[in-house]
C-alpha cells in the first residue's frame, strides 16, 4: 500500500481529531469556570415555574404512544416513496418503468392496507367508542312486550 493512499484520509483524520479537542476541551473549560453551588431549590424539579406537586410517576393513556408510532411508520414509509419517484423517468427511459410502478403500486397496497388494518381495529380513535346496535335493543324489548 502506498503512502498516497493514506494521505487522502489524513486531512479528515486531523478533522475529527480537532472536533473531539474541541468538545473535550469545553466540557473541561465549562467545569473550570462555571460555579458550583448546588442548592435544594436548584436541584427541585422545574415544572414552568410551578412548585411540584404529588409523585412524578403517573399513568398515561397508551393510545397516545400507539397513535404517534403508527404515524412514525406509515410516515417514514410515505418518505421512502420519494426517492423511487425521482428515479422513476430514467426506468422508464431504460424499460423498466412498469416493474418499479408495479414494486410502487405493491408497495402503496401495503401501506394502505396497513391503514386499514389499523383503523378497523381502530387504534386510529382517541377515544375508544362502544358501538351500541340499537337493532338488537328493539328487538329484546319487542320480545320483552
Amino acid at each position: 500500500m502506498s503512502s498516497h493512499n493514506l494521505d487522502v484520509y489524513m486531512p479528515i483524520l486531523i478533522l475529527m481529531g480537532v472536533g473531539v479537542a474541541l468538545v473535550f476541551g469545553a466540557i473541561i473549560f465549562g467545569k473550570l469556570i462555571r460555579p458550583h453551588n448546588p442548592t435544594r431549590l436548584k436541584e427541585q424539579a422545574y415544572e414552568c415555574g410551578e412548585d411540584p406537586v404529588g409523585v412524578a410517576w403517573s399513568n398515561f393513556n397508551v393510545r397516545f404512544y400507539v397513535v404517534s408510532l403508527i404515524f412514525i411508520i406509515f410516515d417514514v414509509e410515505g418518505a421512502l416513496m420519494f426517492p423511487v419517484a425521482s428515479v422513476f423517468k430514467k426506468f422508464n427511459e431504460i424499460g423498466r418503468g412498469g416493474l418499479l410502478l408495479c414494486t410502487l403500486s405493491l408497495f402503496v397496497i401495503i401501506l394502505i392496507s396497513g391503514v386499514v388494518y389499523c383503523w378497523k381495529k381502530g387504534d386510529l380513535d382517541w377515544v375508544k367508542s362502544f358501538h351500541l346496535d340499537l337493532n338488537k335493543d328493539s328487538e329484546s324489548k319487542k320480545v320483552e312486550a
